[in-house]
C-alpha cells in the first residue's frame, strides 16, 4: 500500500521540476543573490511543511508506514529522523557546492547558463540516490557488519575531506573527461546554452557538456559519502529517500547563495569533518549503544554552529581560504607511513569526541565524561592536548575539594 505514498511523492518531485525549468526558468539568465536566498528559503519551508506531513502520516501508520521495520517509528520519531536526515544531508552538500563552484571556475562557465547544468544533474542524481539507498538498505538487513564499514568508510572520507585542499582540482584527469576526449571532438568555446556544437562540420561536446559531467561525477563521490551517513539516522527507506531528495531540491538556489561568500567560510567545511567523524563513529557504535536521534541533532547543529562562528570570527584571517586550517599539521601526518596514519584517524577522532562533548555543555549528555575522554584520545599523539587534559584534571580535582570541603563543613556545623 506505501507504494501509491512513494508514487504520489515521486509525481510531485516530476511536477515541480517541470514547473522549474519548464515554466519559470526558460531562458538562461543570472539567477541573482536575492532570488537564490527566496529559492532557498521555499525550498526549506516546502521540506519542514513536508515534515509536518511526516509526522502525521507516521503517527496514525497511513498506508501501512513506520511499521515496515523491525522498530515502530511514531509519528514524534519520524518526523525527528527526517529533520534530522535533512539537516545532515544539506549539510554535507555545502562541500558539494565548494566542487561545483571550483568547476564551473575551471570552464569558465558563464553565470548564465550555471542555472540550467546544475538543473540536468538534479535528474541523474534523484536516480542514482534512490539505486544508492535501495542498495545500501538491502546491504545492512542482509548483513548487519556492514555498518562497522559504512562506519569506517565515512572516518576515512572525513580523515581525506581533513586533508585534501580543493583548490587543486584537475578535471583533464578525471577518467570520464579522459574518455569523452577520446571518443568524442570537444570545442573549446561555448555555444549558447547548448551541450553539443558543430565545429569544422562536425558535431563535439562543448565546455557546458564537460562542466556537467564532471559535476555529476562529483554528485556520485558525494552520495556515496551521504547515503550511509543518513542510513545512520534512520533505516526507513522513504525517510532515508525524502530528506536527501529535499536536500538535493536546494542545492541548486543554495550554490548561488553561497557562491558570493565561499571565501568566508574556511571553518564550515572543517566542521563537516567532523559531523562526517560523528556520524562514523554513531554506525560503530550502533550494536553496542544507540545515541539517541535528538542528541545525534543536537551534536550535528552544534558543530555547524562552532563551524560558522569560527567562519565569522576567524576566516578573513585565512590567506588561501580553501585550505585546511589544520594544513601545517596535516602536512607532516600525510607522509605514508603506519605513525602518520595513526595519528590522522586519533586526530578525527578525538577531535570529534570533543567536540560531541562541548556541544554536550549546553544540551543534555555527559559532558564532563565525553570532553576528557576526547582529551585523553588526542593526548596519545599530541602534546597540546595532553597539557589540556592535565589542565582539566587538575581543575576536576580542585573542584572534588572544594565540593568536598563544602559539604564537610555543612555537615560539622550540624
Amino acid at each position: 500500500m506505501s507504494l501509491w505514498l512513494w508514487s504520489g511523492f515521486i509525481a510531485f518531485i516530476v511536477l515541480v521540476l517541470i514547473l522549474d525549468l519548464g515554466i519559470l526558468n526558460r531562458k538562461a539568465r543570472i539567477v541573482s543573490l536575492y532570488e537564490s536566498l527566496a529559492w532557498t528559503a521555499l525550498w526549506v519551508s516546502l521540506a519542514l511543511a513536508f515534515n509536518v506531513a511526516v509526522y502525521f502520516i507516521y503517527d496514525a501508520h497511513w498506508l501501512g508506514m513506520g511499521l515496515a521495520t523491525d522498530v515502530v517509528l511514531d509519528g514524534k520519531q519520524a518526523a525527528l529522523q527526517f529533520f534530522t536526515g535533512y539537516v545532515l544531508e544539506k549539510s554535507l552538500s555545502i562541500d558539494n557546492i565548494f566542487i561545483i563552484a571550483l568547476i564551473f571556475a575551471y570552464f569558465k562557465v558563464p553565470l548564465q547558463y550555471q542555472y540550467r547544468v546544475l538543473f540536468l544533474g538534479i535528474f541523474g542524481a534523484i536516480v542514482l540516490r534512490g539505486v544508492m539507498i535501495v542498495s545500501g538498505l538491502a546491504l545492512i538487513n542482509t548483513f548487519s557488519w556492514i555498518t562497522y564499514i559504512f562506519g569506517a568508510f565515512l572516518i576515512y572520507t572525513a580523515i581525506k575531506m581533513l586533508i585534501q585542499r580543493q583548490d587543486n582540482i584537475q578535471p583533464d584527469k578525471n577518467p570520464l573527461i579522459k574518455i569523452i576526449k577520446r571518443l568524442y571532438p570537444v570545442s573549446e568555446h561555448f555555444d549558447g546554452e547548448h551541450f553539443i556544437t558543430q565545429l569544422q562540420g562536425k558535431r563535439a561536446a562543448t565546455p557546458l557538456l564537460l562542466a556537467m559531467l564532471l559535476i555529476e561525477t562529483a554528485d556520485l563521490v558525494f552520495a556515496v559519502d551521504s547515503i550511509p551517513a543518513v542510513i545512520a539516522i534512520t533505516r526507513d527507506p522513504f525517510i532515508v529517500f525524502t530528506s536527501n531528495i529535499f536536500a538535493i531540491l536546494g542545492l541548486r538556489s543554495l550554490y548561488f547563495a553561497l557562491a558570493s561568500v565561499m571565501n568566508k567560510l574556511r571553518y564550515l567545511k572543517t566542521s563537516l569533518v567532523f559531523v562526517l567523524g560523528f556520524v562514523g563513529i554513531k554506525m560503530l557504535l550502533a550494536h553496542h549503544y544507540v545515541i539517541p536521534t535528538a542528541v545525534s541533532l543536537a551534536v550535528i547543529v552544534g558543530i555547524l554552529t562552532i563551524g560558522v562562528l569560527a567562519s565569522i570570527i576567524g576566516g578573513n584571517r585565512d590567506p588561501a581560504a580553501l585550505t585546511s586550517p589544520f594544513a601545517d599539521e596535516v602536512e607532516r601526518l600525510v607522509l605514508l607511513s603506519v605513525k602518520g596514519a595513526r595519528r590522522i584517524v586519533i586526530l578525527v577522532t578525538g577531535v570529534t569526541v570533543l567536540l560531541v562533548g562541548i556541544v554536550m555543555i549546553v544540551l543534555p549528555g555527559p559532558a564532563i565524561v565525553v570532553i576528557p575522554v576526547g582529551l585523553a584520545i588526542l593526548a596519545t599523539e599530541f602534546v597540546w592536548a595532553k597539557r589540556l587534559l592535565v589542565r582539566f584534571k587538575d581543575q576536576a580535582n580542585e573542584f572534588t575539594t572544594s565540593a568536598k570541603q563544602l559539604l564537610w563543613g555543612k555537615k560539622d556545623n550540624h
